[in-house]
Formats: C-alpha cells, structure tokens, sequence
C-alpha cells in the first residue's frame, strides 16, 4: 500500500542541535546515508537551524545531499552544496535605533550583515564581553569582520544580532524588543552562556518552513524538533515529532516522540517508513 507521505509531495525538516545532531555536535555516519540516500530517490528533506551555513556544514560533514537549509533561525534559505542564498530577511533601518541602545548600556553584540556583497559577522573587540570574544575565536571562516568603531559595526545590510551576556544586561532589551522583533532569549546548550538573539519580526523556523514549502511544491509537512525555540515550527507542520531529548512543552504538542538525537531517531524514524 502507498503511503499517505508517497501519496502527497511531502518536505521534512528538521532541527539541528540536539535534534540531528548527536551531543558531540556531528551528524553520524549512519544519519548521513539514510538522507543521502533519500535524498537521492527524491524526498524533500530540509534541517533549519540557528547556525549559519558555514558552521552547520562543518558539524553536517558528510551529509553532502543537494538540499535547501533553513539557517539563522529562518532569515536565509540557503543551498547546501552551493551555499547560493535562495531567500533572505533582512532588518528595516529601525534596527539601529536597537543597536545603538545596545551600545548606550555596554552591550556589543555580533552583527551579521551583508557589507560589500559578502555576509560578514561582525565584532568590535575592545569593547566585547569575553563571552563574545570566546565565541568569535571559535569561528574561523572568511565572514569574520573586526572592526574598531560603532559604525563599522552596524555597516550593511543586516539580518541577525547575536549578544552573549550577563542576564542582568540582557534580558531588559528581551522584555523590550520581544514584540517588536523576533527575539530568542536562552542558554546555549554547549556553553551554557545566555544569548540574546534578535531577528526581523517575521523571521522564524515557521515561516521558513511555509516558504520553503512553496519554494519545493510541497503539499504537507513533517518536523523534527526537541527544544522550545521549535514550537512555532512544529505549529507550520502536518506532522511533528519530538525527540525523546525533547523539552516537555514540545512533547506535548507532537504527534509522537521518536528515539533521541543519540540514537539517530530522525534517521531511523525515516528509514522505518520506507519513504
């Protein structure tokens, strides 16, 4: 018999970290073939995440399938071979009314941006929190921008704002921008830093995903997710799954937990239905 996701032009998208990613942030071996593989007999799989195309290929080596990535939380659709940017969000230029508060308060985010025809993440060292400065040297890649005022730092055009801080100087502008913008306020996962991220308004994994489902002509939607940030994903979809990892709150919501991120449920829940 056919499967309802053989029947209908089904597009599968998952979450990164903590979702495809085992926790030594690599895809394993195993969840590379069984994608590839897919990918190969013509399903539409996707993975959005936070990270940018450069950082998840690196913890994705070895997934080397010709598939559109959801990265920076939804602001770009990127190609995964190509890294050729197929959609992108950018901020208005209300955003450096934001940005200049943030510096009022001591606050010196990363600022990603497109200046001179090339995405830059961009850093002002002398005035960096450590925490910023630790992040900054793990990155080694050609988007790597130092600058030395206020001004360079907000050039371009500019999509995405990373702050890594003290929750006392953070959080007020979460409480303040939270309705204006897209804002995501967490600890990471690896570091156990608090991040601030800030985004355009309509800048999600949702709405990611619904354009992407425009983008392949798809006719329904299957997502994998395990933290809260996926919430709003798992809303876009006809079907959503939670990792067994997953927070209670998105478990709730799913239509079923599947094995956990270190057992490659992803994987072997699609190579289970023989898609």
């Amino acid at each position: 018999m056919m499967s309802k996701y053989m029947k209908n032009k089904t597009l599968y998208v998952s979450d990164l970290d903590g979702t495809l990613l085992r926790s030594n942030q690599t895809t394993s071996e195993y969840t590379n073939e069984v994608i590839n593989s897919l990918t190969e007999k013509g399903i539409v799989f996707s993975y959005a995440t936070a990270r940018s195309i450069y950082t998840s290929s690196k913890v994705t080596k070895g997934l080397d399938a010709k598939i559109p990535v959801i990265t920076y939380n939804g602001a770009f659709i990127v190609d995964n071979c190509t890294h050729e940017v197929l959609h992108a969000t950018y901020f208005d230029r209300n955003v450096y009314n934001l940005l200049w508060e943030l510096f009022s308060e001591g606050v010196y985010p990363i600022v990603y941006s497109i200046v001179g025809g090339k995405e830059r993440f961009s850093y002002y060292p002398s005035k960096s929190s450590k925490t910023i400065l630790d992040f900054a040297a793990s990155r080694n890649d050609e988007r790597k921008r130092i600058v030395d005022s206020e001004e360079e730092l907000v050039a371009g055009n500019i999509f995405y704002i990373t702050c890594i801080e003290t929750p006392e100087k953070i959080k007020p502008f979460y409480d303040k921008y939270k309705d204006i913008y897209h804002c995501v306020y967490q600890r990471d996962i690896y570091s156990d830093e608090q991040w601030l991220e800030i985004m355009p308004k309509d800048v999600t994994k949702a709405s990611a995903v619904k354009k992407l489902k425009q983008i392949t002509k798809s006719d329904y939607v299957v997502v994998f997710g395990d933290g809260i940030n996926d919430l709003e994903m798992f809303g876009a979809a006809d079907e959503c799954y939670a990792m067994a990892n997953a927070e209670p709150e998105l478990k709730a919501v799913a239509t079923n937990i599947i094995e956990s991120n270190d057992n490659d449920g992803v994987a072997h829940w699609l190579a289970e239905k023989e898609i």
